[in-house]
């Protein structure tokens, strides 16, 4: 059985599985240096994807299309080539709570000159089968609790065995909008209307807070005009409740809540105010997840996988693990919309077999594309041991292997790599990105020794969870170190055949060190690169290592070769320039 799941809305991603194991999960903003979030707009890339990949569009038994915004039902308008098509589909959430798993069936996808039928399921049951067929319990055979807390969803929470998937619990009426919402309304993000939702803000967030201390008084402001508002027995917050799912009325509401707060705080320092929020909204999480546990007890391992876009949000994973709520937590590396085009392939497999294991790995992007070198570069073999040298020598390099990594989050497979022992190396990094001076650089990490420089070290192969600097690092490693002594940890197994785990074993051996910094490969405001050409067009830094090759710069590009102490200042300047691809 060979099934496609397509995500037409933001993220807009085309998956295909078969018999159990996902053959590649190709993100369109990861296609020629599309922009973040791309959405498909025509019908066309399904063919041209499917191609690259040896299949024909016949080839295909069942297609399966994420549901979007609607209670019953949602549609979507795009085109098949030159042609208007609109296409119904699932809506965003189940209309009853064991209802996951029934399909809208509908005929009309229209690819070329052939007319399909397709399947649609609820969003958010894309959201439940991609973060449980993907995790460990599902290959054991274990039951689950599964949280999404999505953008326009309260956080909802499933019970998932593989016969079986339903809703236990809604934990409290908050949309996980409301998050990216305080960015709108506090701090270097906020816009005059509070509208024209920007996607990537919430990450960006999770940064700007270390700047800030949590203040009770704020907690209390906080926490009194919500339950005004959302969650109290006032005719304001039942009217929001029982309009939480359409998203104008929900959207409204959550800007009304902060017009409300703005005049109750200005007197307070933004960054304060932003850290207290989202330590109003952690301290909701688990209280409530703790709440619906006493009420729906389940002797068996707790176990619990996270999904939706709230799922990124590393401080609040932590905080659910830190609760010991839990036995074992997992979370895949695409919680957000950027999985869900495997969801919904997901979603079909386990309406005709169950909540079965999936088969997959995170290296299924796109393959790094072939292209011409540009002029002004050199190229000449390198070996990991020559690469881990370059970088031994505080050279940054643009770093590409094979297949990319699925998710929004770089992973080696299409990174910028770089010595974390120079403090000036994140200055320049976050320059090169054009990226704001609050925003860490992860580090990258062998397993078996991040114990040794990080509390608490685990693993955590996805950079989904908060970690502390052992102290005696910080000065260090201090280019991967947070405002506030976290970081944003990537571990890789030693034996780990991704070239980037041989790459690390021999920066050890070079440095004593056991990691490198590790920031996403991509013009600003893009995906990441397809090919070394477009890593050399941006010119960021001077060298680009792909598949066994090293490009180099020819000529001066006012950019250092090595980064050292900032002097003046003025070497971030010349490497920063005008904005590309902004």
């Amino acid at each position: 059985m060979r099934i496609c799941g397509i995500k037409l809305t933001h993220d807009g991603a085309i998956a295909v599985v078969e018999d159990g194991k996902l053959l590649f999960c190709i993100e369109q903003e990861k296609r020629d240096n599309n922009p973040r979030y791309q959405e498909i707009g025509n019908l066309d890339v399904v063919a041209t994807v499917l191609s690259e990949h040896g299949l024909l569009v016949d080839d295909i038994d069942q297609f399966v299309i994420d549901g979007w915004d609607g209670e019953i039902e949602s549609e979507f308008r795009t085109l098949s080539g030159r042609t208007p098509v609109i296409l119904k589909g699932a809506p965003y959430i189940e209309r009853r709570a064991d209802d996951l798993l029934h399909p809208l069936e509908r005929t009309g996808l229209l690819i070329g000159e052939q007319s399909y039928s397709y399947q649609s399921y609820p969003h958010v049951s894309g959201h439940v089968a991609s973060a449980y067929c993907t995790s460990p319990f599902a290959i054991s055979g274990e039951p689950a609790y599964c949280l999404v807390w999505d953008g326009g969803m309260v956080p909802r929470l499933y019970y998932v065995r593989p016969d079986e998937a339903r809703l236990v619990n809604c934990l409290f009426p908050v949309i996980g909008q409301m998050y990216a919402a305080a960015g709108h309304h506090f701090g270097p993000y906020k816009k005059a209307s509070g509208a024209d939702w920007d996607l990537g803000v919430a990450g960006k967030l999770m940064a700007y807070i270390a700047l800030g201390s949590v203040d009770e008084g704020i907690i209390a402001v906080f926490r009194d005009l919500y339950e005004q508002r959302f969650a109290g027995d006032t005719e304001l917050a039942q009217e929001y409740r029982e309009n939480v799912r359409i998203p104008e009325k929900s959207l409204a509401a959550t800007r009304d809540f902060f017009q409300e707060c703005v005049p109750q705080l200005e007197a307070k320092p933004e960054e304060d105010i932003l850290a207290s929020f989202h330590v109003f909204l952690e301290r909701l999480l688990v209280q409530g997840m703790e709440a619906a546990l006493s009420r729906h007890p389940i002797f068996e391992p707790r176990n619990l996988c996270i999904s939706g876009g709230c799922g990124l949000n590393i401080k609040w994973n932590s905080a659910l693990r830190e609760s010991r709520l839990f036995d074992a937590i997992w979370i895949p590396p695409f919680p957000n919309d950027s999985g869900s085009a495997i969801g919904a392939a997901c979603c079909s497999m386990a309406a005709n077999k169950g909540f079965l294991p999936l088969e997959w790995s995170i290296y299924s992007g796109p393959a790094v594309k072939t292209g011409d070198v540009p002029p002004g570069w050199t190229t000449s073999p390198c070996s990991i041991a020559q690469l881990a040298g370059v970088l031994a020598e505080n050279k940054p390099v643009v770093f590409l292997a094979g297949r990319a990594e699925l998710g929004p989050r770089a992973l080696g497979a299409r990174s910028i790599l770089a010595a974390a022992t120079s403090p000036a190396m994140k200055d320049f990094l976050n320059a090169v990105k054009h990226r704001e001076h609050f925003r860490p650089v992860a580090p990258i990490c062998l397993e078996d020794r991040a114990v040794a420089v990080f509390c608490p070290g685990t693993p955590d192969p996805y950079m989904l969870f908060d970690h502390q600097t052992r102290e005696e690092w910080r000065e260090r490693i201090p280019a991967v170190v947070h405002l506030d002594g976290s970081a944003r940890l990537q571990t890789i197994a030693r034996t780990s055949a991704h070239p980037v785990a041989q790459l690390l074993i021999e920066y050890e051996r070079l440095t004593g060190v056991p990691l490198l910094c590790n920031t996403s490969a991509n013009y600003h405001g893009r995906g990441f690169f397809p090919d070394a050409a477009s890593a050399c067009e941006w010119g960021g830094v001077e060298h680009v290592w792909c598949d066994g090759l090293l490009l180099s710069k020819a000529c001066s590009t006012g950019l250092p070769s090595s980064i050292d102490e900032p002097g003046s200042g003025g070497q971030f300047e010349r490497a920063v320039g005008a904005p590309l691809g902004a």
